[in-house]
C-alpha cells in the first residue's frame, strides 16, 4: 500500500492518533505501516531481540524504553534479525546504535536519537501492554503509519 499520513489524516480526521513529532527517522524505509505488537522495558534490550526473531509480517514493533537516552535498545543486528523475519518497523521511546548500518537497511525505524552504549541484558521487560507516549496510546492490535510527514495511529486499518 502507497501512502501519505497527510491523506490519511485528511480523510480520517476526528478517528486518527497523531504523535508529536519527536522521534527521528532511521533505516532504509522512510514509510512503513503495520498491527502494532508492544514492549516496556527499561535500558534492557532482551525482549527486542525475542520478538524481532519471530515472524513479523504486517507488524510494527513499539517499544516504550522509558525515554532513555543513555544506552541504545536497537542496533545493527537486531534490526538485521527484524529484517530477516520481515517486520515492517520499530518505533522506540529511546535510543538506537549502528544508525548508518541501519540506515541501509529495508526497514523503518523511528527513535529519540542515537547511542553507542549498549543495554544491559537481564530478561525484564513486559509484552502487550498498552503504551503511552508522544501524546498518543499505542493499543496492540491497532494500526500504526509512519512517513517522512509523521506517524499516525488507527483502531482500523486505512484504506
Amino acid at each position: 500500500m502507497d501512502f501519505l499520513t497527510t491523506d490519511l489524516y485528511d480523510a480520517n480526521e476526528g478517528r486518527v492518533q497523531v504523535m508529536q513529532p519527536l522521534l527521528q527517522s532511521y533505516g532504509g524505509r522512510p514509510r512503513f505501516f503495520g498491527q502494532i505488537v508492544t514492549l516496556k522495558l527499561f535500558e534492557d534490550n532482551t525482549l527486542v531481540r525475542e520478538v524481532l526473531g519471530t515472524p513479523g509480517l504486517g507488524k510494527v514493533l513499539v517499544i516504550d524504553g522509558g525515554g532513555s537516552l543513555r544506552c541504545a535498545l536497537l542496533g545493527d543486528q537486531i534490526a538485521e534479525l527484524a529484517v530477516k523475519n520481515q517486520w515492517e518497523g520499530v518505533v522506540i521511546w529511546g535510543c538506537i546504535r549502528d544508525s548508518v548500518a541501519i540506515n541501509q537497511l529495508d526497514i523503518g525505524v523511528r527513535a529519540l536519537a542515537t547511542n553507542p552504549k549498549k543495554s544491559v541484558k537481564r530478561g525484564e521487560g513486559q509484552q502487550n501492554l498498552l503504551l503511552s507516549f508522544g501524546d498518543v496510546t499505542f493499543t496492540p492490535g491497532e494500526w500504526l503509519y509512519a512517513d517522512e510527514d509523521g506517524v499516525l495511529l488507527s483502531a482500523v486499518q486505512l484504506q
